[in-house]
């Protein structure tokens, strides 16, 4: 029953968020800053591991198709595969929900604690539509750039090992994550990696919105937002695969 509750209570939010702004300047103002403060600093984050992730994956199946009978180019075309269809998506996700869920839930939980959220009710604002909205639509608007850059250095990761290490040649992984691209995986990863920044913003916002108490509270809300936010992703995934690339 408490799950249910909690549910119910965040489709009463969502509601709330998803009004019509009052004031469409201010919402485009407050977007911009929410897109350098959610999306543009998280791009150091997501260059850093997708470079380590790409060159790892790359050195993994390297070592582990060392075959005569599976050619070469086998280790480019397996690994841009998952970094496409599941790394730069699912797994960057997760990261992100920590990172960005996090910072969403204590900055909510700590204007709700210090009576910020209530001082805006008092003045007849729409607090969720005016504080979340801006966070939901800055992070969807801005993930498929996190995406389509991780996909680049996660690739480029790979061609740093094919180009310092004997692994393999640079031609033959070149020609590895050429060989049979589907295009229609790329955007199938920005689908997804919308859908799951949607729920790391809505999840974090509810977590951080509904605190009770101090700062204990809000810290037990940021961890909540985020343990929440990836099981969630994780479930989205499992749905989304099935729904999207199964016939």
């Amino acid at each position: 029953m408490k799950a249910l509750e909690k549910f119910g209570e965040y489709v009463i939010l969502m509601v709330r968020t998803l009004a019509i702004p009052d004031r469409w300047s201010v919402f485009f103002r407050q977007t911009l800053k929410e897109i350098y403060k959610l999306g543009v600093d998280s791009l150091g984050i997501v260059i850093f591991i997708s470079i380590f992730i790409g060159s790892v994956i790359t050195i993994q199946v390297s070592l582990n198709i060392q075959s005569p009978l599976i050619p070469d180019f086998t280790v480019g075309y397996i690994a841009r595969e998952v970094i496409l269809l599941e790394f730069s998506s699912t797994i960057m996700c997760l990261i992100l929900a920590g990172k960005v869920g996090s910072n969403i839930a204590s900055e909510l939980g700590t204007m709700r604690v210090t009576e910020q959220i209530d001082a805006l009710e008092i003045m007849g604002v729409n607090s969720a539509n005016y504080l979340i909205l801006p966070k939901l639509v800055a992070f969807i608007l801005f993930i498929p750039v996190l995406v389509i850059i991780s996909m680049f250095f996660g690739i480029g990761g790979g061609y740093l090992i094919a180009f310092t290490t004997d692994m393999i040649t640079v031609a033959k992984y070149e020609y590895g994550i050429r060989y049979w691209f589907v295009p229609y995986y790329i955007g199938y990863s920005i689908i997804k990696s919308m859908v799951f920044a949607f729920l790391i913003a809505s999840i974090a916002s509810f977590f951080g919105y509904y605190v009770k108490g101090g700062a204990l509270q809000v810290g037990k809300a940021s961890t909540d937002s985020v343990v929440t936010g990836s099981v969630l992703i994780l479930t989205f995934d499992l749905i989304m695969t099935q729904l999207m690339l199964t016939k």
